[in-house]
């Protein structure tokens, strides 16, 4: 199981935007070059992002903008908005384990519990976390530079 590059590219995307908001028009293009993508891939995360009400895009070459505040954006709401999970489930269980095995039998009572508390885990660590925390520390690297 590995989350997916979307996650970080729209983490990346968020501090791009708010770095630039009041140097430059922040296009797709802009931010491809500096996560070193095809804009296309910028702009159909970019359309996940809007539809998750984390960010606002003007059509065109009007750029982008941060929707609501980076202190109330959690990693949480970035990874909702961006990773595609299952019913929210975060592990994805094999279909057809074998009834005649008693582990096959019995995996779902071994597992599902402990995978449940994992998530939850995880998703409390994440929904701690802000962009303003993640731009609070980027900018301290990027100053250093």
């Amino acid at each position: 199981m590995q989350i997916s590059s979307r996650f970080t590219i729209a983490i990346h995307v968020l501090i791009c935007i708010e770095t630039f908001k009041n140097d430059r028009k922040v296009t797709s293009s802009f931010l491809a070059s500096s996560v070193n993508v095809n804009p296309v891939v910028i702009r159909r995360l970019l359309q996940q992002l809007k539809s998750a009400g984390i960010v606002t895009v003007i059509r065109g070459s009007g750029g982008t903008e941060v929707a609501r505040h980076i202190d109330e954006i959690t990693l949480l709401d970035i990874y909702n908005a961006v990773e595609c999970v299952d019913d929210g489930q975060l592990f994805h269980f094999h279909e057809n384990p074998n009834d005649l095995c008693p582990v096959g039998r019995n995996i779902h009572n071994i597992l599902d519990a402990r995978l449940d508390k994992i998530q939850a885990v995880m998703e409390k660590e994440m929904k701690s976390v802000t962009i303003a925390d993640i731009m609070s520390g980027a900018k301290k690297i990027i100053e250093e530079e």
